[in-house]
């Protein structure tokens, strides 16, 4: 009996899911998307929300920005992030449906 062909998935998609999935890889970092899932929203609206202190929510969100995962635009005195990344939702959506 003949195996099924492989359906290959590019490399450039391949490595950018892998970067994602890295990422993501951290509960701080799945929780403040999570949190992003629902719009925009500031470092203190995001501590406030996962309970965990403002520097390290800050460090999370400058790594996954460098990572094109998320993105800042300036509001007057404040800064808010948002979701960038189509592929977070579809990730959120298949650890609530995996866990269910």
């Amino acid at each position: 009996m003949k195996r099924a062909l492989l359906r290959r998935i590019e490399p450039v998609l391949l490595s950018r899911a892998a970067e994602i999935i890295k990422m993501l890889g951290h509960p701080e970092r799945l929780k403040i998307v999570e949190v992003l899932e629902r719009g925009e929203a500031t470092v203190s609206e995001i501590q406030e929300a996962i309970g965990i202190p403002q520097a390290i929510v800050s460090q999370h969100l400058a790594r996954m920005r460098g990572c094109n995962i998320v993105a800042a635009r300036r509001d007057g005195s404040y800064v808010r992030y948002r979701v960038i990344e189509p592929k977070v939702h579809h990730v959120l959506n298949c650890i609530r449906e995996c866990d269910a």
